[in-house]
């Protein structure tokens, strides 16, 4: 088996290393990644400039671009052979609820959406390091566990582990997404020249996180898996939107 591994928080995360460690004895791993941070990029691609492939001394490589300019260069030219699955991950931070629409792990996953296996985005919940153990030995075990795994085409996998050490860990759960409040308002800074700018604040508590989610599974001690689709279509909104459709013109 052939795997693309990618990340957003660049290709020195100590997250990207746990996680081809984790991998590189099971199948024949590549990783391709951004050179820098680029978290919250989510699906972006780069059209604005070309992007350059760099092979660094450990053999990954680095691109000065989004996660996803990282797997559509790796799927689409830049490897010899295409991969047969595409991992992204372990990013330091949790991807919940409506984490996902931002997310640049959540995206490089998504650009996996081509091959036949689903693809898997994982995010311990955590800044620090301390617990990347944890979820580099749940990463693999899903990993070998795949191939037994019949799902539809375009399907990503969303895992968050909890920031336990493994002997903590309750077992797993399958999750719907929930949702966050309203993020905190932006804060204003004014620079040495007097010029005002904003940082964006921190994202809103969970709102919707109640059984069932990915919020409660993880604050339970779970990890939580949560299957996403591509297509967003609202397929309830087609019975009331229906008439007023035809009444306009």
């Amino acid at each position: 088996m052939r795997i693309l591994i990618s990340n957003d928080d660049g290709v020195a995360a100590p997250g990207l290393a746990a996680l081809y460690d984790a991998l590189a004895d099971y199948a024949s791993c590549t990783v391709i990644a951004p050179d820098q941070d680029r978290s919250g990029v989510s699906s972006a691609l780069t059209l604005d400039r070309p992007l350059h492939p760099t092979t660094l001394p450990n053999g990954f490589i680095s691109i000065n671009g989004t996660p996803t300019d990282c797997v559509h260069l790796g799927l689409n030219g830049l490897l010899p052979e295409v991969a047969d699955l595409v991992v992204s991950g372990i990013n330091l931070g949790a991807n919940l609820g409506d984490d996902v629409l931002y997310s640049g792990t959540v995206g490089a996953a998504l650009e996996g959406r081509f091959l036949s296996r689903p693809a898997f985005a994982f995010s311990l919940l955590s800044r620090q390091p301390d617990n990347l153990p944890t979820a580099a030995y749940v990463a693999r075990k899903l990993i070998e566990a795949q191939e037994k795994l019949d799902l539809p085409p375009r399907t990503v996998l969303n895992v968050n582990i909890p920031n336990l050490p493994l002997d903590h860990i309750r077992g797993i759960r399958l999750t719907r997404l929930g949702h966050r409040a309203r993020a905190a308002a932006p804060v204003k800074v004014v620079n040495p020249r007097g010029i005002e700018g904003y940082w964006i604040s921190v994202a809103g508590d969970a709102e919707d996180g109640g059984q069932g989610t990915d919020f409660h599974a993880v604050m339970q001690g779970y990890v939580s898996i949560t299957p996403l689709q591509l297509d967003r279509t609202f397929q309830e909104g087609f019975g009331p939107m229906q008439e007023w459709v035809e009444d306009l013109l």
